[in-house]
């Protein structure tokens, strides 16, 4: 009898685990959501990255803070022992705020416009800052086949509870 509970309770678990994450997803889709949308996804360095997103609340949110950002995302893979190891580091973020704290009533509909500047990683003033010359080393890197520089711009409410966010990859080339 002790052999079949392992597997039970192995399955009783994942079984745990799913119910979880189709709760969570089903919370946030009941609360709204956040549809981003840019006009083009590559740019150079200095580019303007423009966009929008619609904030759609089905039920009363209280919003901590309405943000859109860009994040640069160091993704390194090793290789030991046949297995790929993937270690992810953050190295850039620029938060451009949309709305200070608020409550959201159910029903509310907005839609809003942003403006992001791509870094200008050849830039002396951005090469001689902390997080330009991080930003340069992760560049450096990316001659490795084994690491690699990936973008996002992400909208986000942060609020009490579940937060509603979209993301999407963009590519900003080196300079």
């Amino acid at each position: 009898m002790e052999g079949n509970a392992i597997p039970i309770v192995i399955m009783a678990g994942i079984a745990v685990a799913i119910i979880a994450v189709v709760a969570f997803y089903l919370i946030r889709f009941m609360r709204g959501s956040i549809k981003l949308s840019l006009p083009r996804t590559t740019f150079n360095p200095g580019d303007t990255i423009t966009g929008s997103f619609d904030l759609v609340i089905k039920k009363p949110i209280q919003g901590n803070k309405l943000t859109v950002s860009l994040i640069g995302v160091q993704v390194t893979r090793t290789y030991e022992n046949g297995k790929t190891h993937t270690r992810s580091h953050e190295i850039y973020r620029k938060d451009i705020p949309v709305e200070e704290a608020r409550a959201y009533p159910a029903g509310h509909t907005a839609r809003h416009d942003f403006e992001i500047i791509a870094p200008n990683t050849s830039a002396p003033e951005f090469l001689n800052s902390p997080l330009g010359q991080t930003l340069t080393a992760a560049v450096q890197l990316l001659s490795n086949r084994n690491t690699s520089l990936k973008w996002t711009v992400e909208a986000r409410l942060d609020a009490k509870g579940v937060d509603l966010v979209s993301s999407t990859r963009v590519s900003i080339n080196s300079a």
